[in-house]
């Protein structure tokens, strides 16, 4: 990867990822041996095995959102489904997503980091369908509360946008930068209860 095309941030998100996931799956397979062994039967033993893998298949999600895709990358249809199943890390929100097979990584990385702009607007929980027509890609999400910042998304779109950002907001300000990356170009409609992204 030359200068000009590196990304550090991408970059950065992959090896700290990288180095996170050894040692969960370690303390994940630690909490099975003790459980097959019968030395761990217990309500707080289970906690901790599920929560270990909650981290685990969140971490997973962080990696592809914020790790480096480079072009011809693929994430498969196996990954997809198991990082967004329902319930991983509290999730309260459901997403659908349509496709079969494997996906380009580049766009999973761009849907993943959008995926986390609908988790912010869906705090008390929301369905979100993802779709791809051939040519374009659609998350579409709706909820009986959503929490808009209209500030933050507008730097989908404009990411010179002059916006305070708290950590917990990141992924807004990387998705403008990404879709510039691949050459995209973005669309965003926001009603009372619904948000749709297409690109």
């Amino acid at each position: 990867m030359s200068a000009p095309s590196r990304d550090l941030n991408a970059l950065l998100g992959s090896r700290i990822c990288h180095d996170l996931i050894s040692p969960l799956g370690a303390i994940g397979n630690g909490v099975e041996l003790l459980q097959l062994s019968g030395l761990a039967d217990s309500p707080e033993m289970a906690l901790i095995a599920e929560s270990v893998e909650n981290a685990n298949l969140r971490i997973r999600f962080f990696r592809i959102a914020f790790g480096a895709a480079a072009q011809g990358q693929l994430v498969s249809a196996r990954e997809i489904a198991t990082v967004l199943a329902p319930g991983v890390d509290g999730r309260k929100i459901e997403i659908d997503w349509t496709l079969e097979g494997d996906q380009p990584r580049t766009a999973v990385k761009l849907i993943f980091l959008i995926l986390q702009c609908f988790e912010t607007a869906m705090p008390w929980g929301g369905q979100i369908q993802v779709s791809f027509d051939g040519e374009h890609w659609r998350v579409g999400g709706v909820a009986e509360r959503l929490k808009v910042d209209h500030g933050v998304w507008e730097l989908l779109s404009n990411p010179a946008a002059e916006v305070g950002l708290a950590p917990a907001q990141v992924h807004f300000a990387l998705v403008g930068p990404e879709l510039a990356r691949q050459g995209r170009k973005l669309g965003l409609t926001v009603s009372d209860h619904s948000i749709s992204v297409e690109f």
